[in-house]
């Protein structure tokens, strides 16, 4: 038997103080907010409410049972001595804000310069999804994807730039609808050359980033 990755390695001790609870006690923790917010979940229009929200759920954090390392780690090396940028930009994803449960929508590019190996360019949306389809916050999704490249690919380079929306700001708080915010992660050769840094920002449109 496999020993088990990081990533599943995360998730179990992550779980293990509680457990994960049962699909009828998330149902009933549905129904008990529902009440909470002064409806009656008996009415017929909320009585298949939390059977959805959970099936949602499901929807909504299945990253939690994916591993980012593992979709990377099927590479190719007969490359012909390719070695310059490869970028995917323009990502869409949707993921969930840690503070508040509210959607995140925005869009990631990522960039990476290959040393020896390369990797199908499906397994770098596969990843922005794994990690979106969490609770998270902007930032530290950014420093993943960046990390988990890095670690399974080993390149020169990797960069990654994040443009999103968070709702938790347009539809609470402060209340200001189109405010898009900007993150990035520059590691290697797009750290330290200002040049390669510069080429991938042209490649993506460059956005005013606010991270490093």
């Amino acid at each position: 038997m496999n020993a088990p990755t990081r990533v599943e390695a995360e998730k179990t001790d992550a779980l293990s103080s509680a457990g994960r609870p049962e699909r009828a006690e998330a149902e009933a923790a549905v129904r008990t907010l529902l009440r909470w917010a002064g409806d009656d979940p008996e009415r017929e229009g909320l009585l298949d409410t939390p059977a959805r929200v959970v099936r949602a759920y499901e929807e909504f954090f299945r990253g939690y049972d994916q591993d980012p390392e593992a979709i990377l780690r099927r590479t190719f090396e007969e490359t012909d001595g390719y070695d310059e940028m490869v970028v995917l930009k323009d990502i869409p994803f949707e993921s969930h804000c840690e503070h508040h449960l509210v959607p995140i929508i925005g869009k990631a590019h990522v960039g990476y310069l290959p040393e020896t190996r390369v990797v199908g360019i499906s397994k770098l949306a596969r990843v922005v999804e794994a990690y979106a389809k969490r609770l998270q916050i902007q930032e530290k999704m950014t420093a993943q994807i960046a990390k988990a490249i890095e670690e399974v690919l080993q390149p020169r380079g990797v960069a990654v730039v994040i443009e999103a929306s968070h709702q938790c700001m347009t539809t609470r708080g402060v209340h200001k609808a189109g405010v898009t915010m900007v993150t990035s992660r520059m590691l290697g050769a797009f750290r330290d050359d200002a040049m390669t840094r510069r080429e991938f920002l042209a490649v993506i449109g460059n956005p005013a980033s606010s991270g490093g």
